[in-house]
């Protein structure tokens, strides 16, 4: 998988989950799709096109992001946690198709 399906696969995942997601997830999910969308355009303007370095670039946003303070720490773990299942369904689906 290229990162460009990668991207689309997490996007695709938030946006599905919309209709049933609590408000929790709908912050994480909006928060979430800044930073994948961020870190796939610098991915691919420094030539990086494995999807680990998306997982690594979109970590480093938000550690950024929560120095930065722009997370409480609630929504630090909402947004970590909501991340980690996103990888998982993402990455578990690509391995069944």
């Amino acid at each position: 998988m290229n990162i460009f399906e990668f991207e689309r696969l997490l996007l695709t995942d938030i946006d599905d989950s919309i209709a049933t997601a609590t408000e929790d997830q709908l912050f994480a999910g909006g928060y979430l799709r800044g930073h994948i969308t961020l870190s796939v355009a610098q991915c691919e303007i420094d030539g990086r096109n494995h999807v680990r370095d998306v997982k690594a670039r979109v970590n480093s946003s938000l550690n950024q992001a929560i120095l930065n303070g722009e997370l409480n720490s609630a929504d630090q773990a909402l947004v970590e946690s909501f991340w980690a299942e996103l990888i998982t369904k993402v990455e578990q689906a690509s391995t069944v198709e």
